[in-house]
């Protein structure tokens, strides 16, 4: 069992984790070569270093451990509790090692823990959205992500994965190899000093939208869903910096 009100403080994998890390990241695109068509663009964009926030698009179970193992190295994935005792999925979990979140209520300690696990320089992989959509479209994006990255301060990668649907596994295993891809976008800093003005929901809300939006802007129209217009967010906090600034002046 999960205890996700202990002590809060950074993840780190454990010898053991490292080790296995390698080991499921090598066979993880072992798997995806053989059963799949896997395609990654936009690889030279990573960082080379430094701690920053991985923000993928999550359609289905098979999107995190597409992005794993293509990944330059290894991020540490933040993951929804109900992993640690999924038959199945808790062996594989736990071996890898990443950090619990309880999708069903406000999880500070979570948050807290991604927070100072990006401090030690580490590199993080979230679905901002909080949960899968099963279909393609993304739904509205969660606060947290927007409370993680005005604490943390580190650039998000956002990157979009097409392919990844929930009958994934079942269409390699028949042999069809079907094609699966990740686009990775240019790096980016949150622009907070444009929501200073708002009250603080409603701005933790426009930058965890700005974030989204930027997945959405490396995703196919139709993977966008709840960010079709995904341009409308970004230029949102655009208008909304001037808004401040003619307040200032007025």
């Amino acid at each position: 069992m999960v205890n996700h009100d202990d002590k809060v403080g950074p993840f780190t994998p454990t010898y053991y984790q490292t080790v296995l890390r390698e080991l499921i990241r090598n066979t993880g695109r072992f798997l995806y070569r053989h059963f799949s068509c896997p395609e990654i663009i936009g690889r030279e964009r990573v960082p080379e270093n430094g701690p920053y926030l991985i923000a993928i698009n999550h359609l289905s179970v098979y999107d995190p451990p597409f992005v794993i193992p293509f990944w330059p190295t290894a991020p540490t994935p933040l993951g929804a509790i109900e992993l640690w005792t999924e038959r199945g999925k808790a062996t594989l979990t736990k071996m890898y090692g990443a950090i619990p979140i309880d999708r069903d209520r406000y999880h500070r300690t979570a948050l807290e823990r991604v927070v100072l696990t990006l401090k030690t320089g580490m590199p993080v992989l979230m679905a901002p959205e909080g949960r899968i959509t099963r279909v393609p479209g993304l739904r509205q994006a969660k606060l947290g992500v927007a409370y993680i990255l005005e604490k943390a301060r580190v650039p998000v990668v956002p990157v979009g994965i097409v392919g990844g649907t929930p009958d994934f596994l079942d269409r390699a295993l028949k042999g069809e190899k079907p094609m699966i891809s990740m686009t990775i976008g240019l790096p980016f800093h949150l622009p907070f000093d444009r929501v200073t003005h708002l009250p603080r929901k409603q701005g933790y809300q426009a930058l965890a939208d700005y974030v989204m939006a930027k997945v959405a802007a490396v995703l196919p129209a139709d993977y966008r869903g709840f960010y079709s217009d995904y341009e409308k967010f970004i230029k949102k906090l655009d208008l909304l910096n001037m808004e401040s600034d003619n307040e200032k002046d007025a």
